[in-house]
């Protein structure tokens, strides 16, 4: 008796393509991190900030870039040191976080997420505080949770703008 084993099922396109890697901005992203936030600005979704500004704080920020080098997604994290009588160590705001519109629901959210989830912990950041203009499902997914301005850092909370209903999410590390 000759028995033949079938070939393999063929993977689905989208398990073939390569993984997008995510890597430290450098300064010359400003622009293409200018430009892959403007879709958010136009929605409301971010504040406007200008490609001078991504420039200079291109170090709090990390990327996803595709495999043609096109930036997919961006999250800046940026350290706040515990204020005078907060009774707690460095904590960190994730902030500018945006992804592609035809990347969404891809994994690079999660990618850049899970990876600035590391730097915070390397970092030895006690949480990480968010503020949110849509359903933070994501953020929820990975431990965040909702809490108020007054357990966030105040310098970073003072800068929020109330009229923009964002809800603060946090996430002890």
């Amino acid at each position: 008796m000759i028995t033949a084993t079938p070939p393999p099922a063929p993977l689905p396109h989208a398990l073939l393509a390569p993984a997008p890697s995510v890597r430290p901005a450098r300064r010359q992203d400003a622009a293409a991190l200018a430009e892959l936030s403007q879709p958010f600005v136009r929605s409301g979704a971010l504040r406007e900030r200008p490609a001078s500004l991504y420039a200079t704080q291109a170090a709090d920020f990390l990327v996803s870039q595709g495999p043609g080098g096109r930036l997919e997604g961006c999250v800046g994290l940026r350290v706040h040191p515990a204020g005078p009588g907060e009774g707690r160590g460095p904590v960190g705001v994730l902030y500018n976080f945006c992804v592609a519109g035809q990347k969404q629901g891809h994994g690079v959210g999660a990618g850049l997420l899970r990876a600035v989830l590391a730097v915070a912990r390397a970092q030895s950041l006690g949480a990480l505080f968010t503020a949110t203009t849509g359903g933070g499902g994501l953020f929820l997914r990975y431990g965040f949770a909702p809490t108020t301005a007054r357990v966030a850092p105040q310098s970073w909370a003072a800068t929020l703008d109330p009229r923009r209903g964002a809800r603060i999410l946090a996430r002890v590390l």
